[in-house]
């Protein structure tokens, strides 16, 4: 029974600088939309500022998650530190949900004031916002599905989040200009407080899915048929290998653990047996790179009888 494992530096370094884009862009965003708001008089992009200040968080703590989570193995942490990064992802998913609940309790009282029509302005503000945060949400989707990251796929969700709420204010502020000026005047100033409230919604929901991942990956479910296919197909087709059975694998931070019994020549000695799984080992490392670690237990094929 031996176990061989890798870390790939590349996945990581990745990962972190997709996080890092998108905390520097979050720290010039909240500065933006929270004085646009303030100045022109729209709650949906306070709401939207206070949206990107948990982003800022949640790239914290997902940055904090990848790199407590590429840790080597040690004496107290024996098969490493990976579940950081499924942690990283569920804090931030529950962060998500605090601010979607925020935003709709502060939308209501807003709604319930009488406030002055946002500034024109502000609706180019809630433009650029929502082109910035859509194609920083694609690309640290596009990475985060690459690595194999949860953490960096929920902080992807978070920045898509963000856009949607960008979008709902950018609605309701023209909603608001538009009846302001052509359907009669008052009235109307509360529109983007509805679009923030709307927008809550959104994120709420989108929290949610961005949770159920994270959980599962805690609670070691079984990955897909994407990842278990060609992994017992590496180890099956092994040159010497009878038969599998046992195939366990588990996703750890950016990569997978992986424990099967293989199945040999009964008549094999030890040291040709240890061989053998070095090449099951190889052969499954090979099929998907992302394996760290690959746990092989050996043991004699014996054919079933035939049924009479």
């Amino acid at each position: 029974m031996t176990a061989v494992s890798s870390v790939s530096e590349t996945s990581t370094t990745r990962a972190v600088r997709a996080v890092q884009l998108g905390l520097l862009a979050n720290v010039a965003l909240v500065a933006i939309k929270l004085t646009a708001g303030i100045v022109g008089n729209t709650y949906a992009l306070v709401a939207d500022a206070a949206e990107s200040m948990t982003d800022i968080i949640s790239s914290l703590i997902v940055w904090g998650g990848l790199r407590l989570a590429e840790k080597p193995p040690d004496i107290d942490h024996p098969f490493g530190h990976g579940r950081a990064e499924a942690l990283a992802a569920t804090v931030v998913s529950v962060t998500l949900l605090g601010a979607a609940i925020g935003i709709a309790v502060l939308a209501v009282q807003e709604i319930r004031t009488p406030h002055h029509v946002p500034a024109p302005f502000t609706l180019a503000v809630a433009g650029g916002v929502i082109i910035t945060k859509g194609l920083l949400a694609r690309r640290v989707r596009r990475v985060g599905t690459t690595v194999s990251s949860t953490a960096v796929k929920a902080d992807a969700f978070h920045h898509m989040s963000d856009a949607i709420s960008s979008f709902a204010a950018f609605i309701g502020i023209g909603i608001a200009l538009a009846g302001s000026k052509y359907l009669g005047g008052s009235g109307w100033e509360s529109a983007d407080d509805w679009a923030a409230l709307v927008a809550s919604v959104v994120v709420f929901a989108n929290g949610i899915h961005l949770l159920r991942p994270a959980v599962q990956e805690l609670m070691d479910r079984s990955p897909s048929a994407a990842i278990l296919g060609p992994i017992a197909a590496a180890a099956t087709t092994t040159p010497g290998v009878s038969a599998i059975e046992s195939l366990k694998v588990r996703k750890a931070g950016l990569g997978y653990l992986v424990e099967l019994h293989v199945q040999a020549n009964p008549e094999l000695s030890l040291r040709a047996a240890h061989v053998l799984s070095g090449r099951v080992k190889n052969a499954i490392r090979t099929a998907l790179p992302d394996v760290q670690t690959v746990l092989v237990h050996m043991e004699p094929f014996e054919e079933m009888p035939p049924e009479r």
